[in-house]
């Protein structure tokens, strides 16, 4: 458990067999019965060592649980309507597909993008100093009234200044994918939800957007359907009517291009026999995207391994004069990246391709990174300016998270249980693993005729076989392992801590989520911020560590170390997951900490000792309650001067007290800008010769200039 921000205006069993088919121990002392069932005891020192245990363990996972895990509850969004708020949405729920999200890219080619953090965009009324990516997830419609586990595949559509995005959203009522609409008058920064564009009873997902003749078409995957479906717009972009199903086939993912006097439909047909799921690709000509359509004569174009990208991954595009088309590699899980290959040629008789090398950086952050995992579709368009904008889908978790956590996590209770009922043996709680009335000997009063088949079946014979060697395993364990023996209570005592670790295994599969530490939106909105530490050559070995698990936080966008005193590491002595820049100073001091720093990108500042140590997701919190609060101090570690003479109180005082009136800037969010400038005002030039001369004190300075 980490601190959180605080915000400042500046047993054993008993022996003998539990279960065997000897008489009752009725209403005596040692059993204390209260019940008979088929005159053995309804509460045997058996069942009684298997609560116990179960119990104990039990306690311990919970307490586990309860130190190290934030419940998997991902926050209600509350709706906006003209009265006011509605009720929380069921919105963002934890979903087997994954929890993708939507990003926004800009560059000078469709081979170079860089993410919107980069163009350092602020936003005053979403809080965001920068925008950061995702711009549009699961609570962006969730918030708008749509309930929606994930939102992917987004396709871009410009009309004049404004950026429209269709995109696959999930219902977490009718778990059916449906296509939704939204759009931004600033270049994708922020995005205004419309609503519903399609939704059918089938799932609906890559809503493949095209014009042709003035009109506007839609062509979203309706493989469930089994048919290829063109909509027209009718009042766009809400409104589409069907135009005609242009081919019957299950595709994929499929879109439609002009080439060379010609429209080519590209899509993935995974229902035949010999078909490779997600390794398969067709195409298939017409004069017109309204058909009739034929197929390619080298139909399958591919069909092999799925990580090379045969399964089409957005909009195909126009560069240097080739068409290049963009395929996602499904090989280590669906969807893991994507590839653009360059055509070479496309004609009625052949089609050539190669891959082209993309400078698309993976997120070292992995699951902390909202795309850190996999990323399965970019559509990329140029706009009249020249510059290249794309819209891209991301993921933190694989495909098939949620299922396999649960698997995991049900196994390891299950080797609890073989290990309980081991202990249970070895401690003589229990005589026998397959209880002497489960038998067939003691199922009672049978038939002639069951005896008849029982007699000579050899099932029968060997399933009695087996319970008798079975129940002969106690009394062969015991002989092994002697519980009154020092070596005997180490196995006990190691299968006890092996079933305590199985059960904190089993709760953190089941209960603890996919482990990663997500951002906490704003106003449906992410930003980052710096992250600055003061540091000594001889404190070097430490800060490795330190860079190494802060670099890996959501929202850090950079880490500024001042160095202080000694000669200066290398960057490349550090393990970081994002830029690292170490700033000499020419005097120790620490008022080095807060001098202003024009190269600083980002509003927010999180001055951190490089002693202090805690979770990314306390991290993350501290930072949406200053993004709530820009003007104040934001930290983790309060302080009370109160009293006549005045009292330096500590922090389980100003606690306990309900009341504090400093916070220690050793870990705390500030506005870089609003901060640094008052710390190196004159007016406290007096205050920063008190700090150099007993090098204490800056936090009592920055408190008291925020006050002022």
């Amino acid at each position: 458990m980490g601190s959180g921000p605080i915000s400042a205006r500046t047993g054993n069993g008993g022996g003998g067999g539990g279960s065997g088919g000897v008489g009752c121990c009725d209403m005596s002392p040692k059993c204390r019965c209260r019940g008979r069932l088929n005159q053995h005891c309804f509460l045997s020192p058996a069942l009684i060592f298997f609560l116990a245990a179960f119990l104990l363990l039990g306690s311990v996972a919970t307490l586990y649980a309860w130190l190290f895990f934030t419940p998997l509850v991902r926050m209600p969004y509350y709706v906006r309507t003209a009265t006011g708020l509605s009720p929380p949405s069921l919105g963002c729920q934890e979903d087997n597909e994954g929890s993708w999200s939507i990003g926004v890219f800009y560059g000078d080619s469709p081979f170079s993008l860089k993410p919107i953090e980069d163009r350092n965009v602020w936003k005053d009324e979403g809080a965001a100093w920068p925008v950061a990516n995702p711009v549009l997830t699961c609570a962006s419609a969730s918030d708008a009234g749509f309930p929606s586990n994930f939102v992917a595949d987004p396709f871009l559509y410009i009309q004049d200044d404004t950026f429209y995005v269709f995109y696959e959203t999930k219902n977490s009522i009718t778990l059916q994918g449906d296509i939704a609409v939204a759009k931004s008058k600033d270049k994708g920064a922020t995005w205004q939800q419309l609503g519903m564009a399609l939704d059918e009873d089938w799932h609906l997902s890559f809503p493949y957007v095209f014009n042709y003749h003035d009109q506007v078409y839609m062509m979203p995957e309706s493989s469930e359907k089994g048919e290829v479906r063109l909509y027209q717009a009718i009042n766009f972009p809400l409104q589409w009517k069907l135009e005609r199903v242009i081919l019957k086939k299950p595709f994929v993912d499929s879109f439609i291009i002009e080439h060379d006097s010609k429209f080519w439909l590209f899509g993935s047909d995974h229902s035949g026999f010999d078909s490779r799921k997600n390794g398969q690709l067709e195409i298939w000509y017409s004069s017109s995207p309204l058909g009739p359509w034929k197929p390619h004569k080298k139909n399958p174009i591919c069909n092999s391994d799925r990580t090379i990208g045969a399964r089409n991954a957005g909009r195909p595009f126009v560069y240097d004069g080739f068409l290049h088309r963009v395929g996602q590699d499904c090989g280590e899980t669906y969807g893991k990246r994507i590839h653009i290959f360059k055509v070479e040629v496309l004609t009625e008789d052949e089609y050539r391709e190669v891959e082209v090398h993309t400078d698309f950086q993976e997120s070292k952050k992995r699951q902390n990174a909202w795309n850190g995992v996999r990323h399965h579709h970019l559509d990329v368009q140029r706009l009249s300016s020249g510059e290249w904008v794309g819209l891209m889908d991301g993921d933190r978790v694989l495909s098939g998270d949620s299922f396999r956590r649960f698997v995991l996590g049900c196994a390891s209770v299950l080797a609890v249980d073989a290990l309980v009922i081991l202990l249970g043996l070895l401690l003589g709680a229990a005589n026998y693993i397959i209880p002497l009335n489960w038998r067939p000997h003691n199922l009672g009063k049978r038939s002639d005729a069951f005896l008849a088949w029982e007699s000579p079946n050899v099932s029968s014979s060997k399933a009695r076989w087996f319970c008798g060697r079975l129940n002969s395993v106690p009394a062969f364990l015991r002989v092994w392992v002697k519980p009154n023996t020092f070596s005997g209570k180490l196995v006990i005592l190691l299968i006890f801590l092996a079933g305590v670790a199985l059960m904190c295994n089993g709760v953190r599969y089941i209960y603890g989520g996919s482990g990663a530490d997500e951002p906490y939106p704003l106003n449906s909105h992410f930003s980052q911020f710096t992250l600055l530490t003061m540091a000594y050559d001889t404190r070097l070995w430490n800060l490795k560590m330190y860079l190494k698990h802060y670099s890996r936080c959501s929202s850090v966008r950079e880490i500024v170390v001042v160095w202080n005193k000694g000669k200066p590491p290398m960057l490349e002595d550090f393990d970081s997951a994002v830029p690292v820049r170490i700033r000499v100073e020419n005097l120790n001091s620490l008022n080095n900490r807060f001098h202003s720093d024009p190269s600083i990108k980002t509003r927010a500042v999180l001055e951190l000792d490089d002693d202090i140590m805690m979770a990314c997701d306390d991290v993350e919190r501290g930072f949406k309650v200053w993004r709530e609060h820009p003007d104040r101090i934001v930290g983790f570690y309060p302080r009370l001067i109160n009293g006549s003479p005045l009292k330096y109180r500590a922090e389980k005082y100003a606690r306990r007290h309900n009341g504090y009136n400093m916070i220690l800037t050793g870990a705390a969010f500030m506005d870089s800008q609003l901060a640094f400038e008052r710390y190196w005002s004159e007016e406290a030039r007096a205050g920063r010769k008190v700090v150099d001369k007993y090098f204490n004190c800056e936090d009592v300075l920055l408190n008291y200039l925020y006050i002022c």
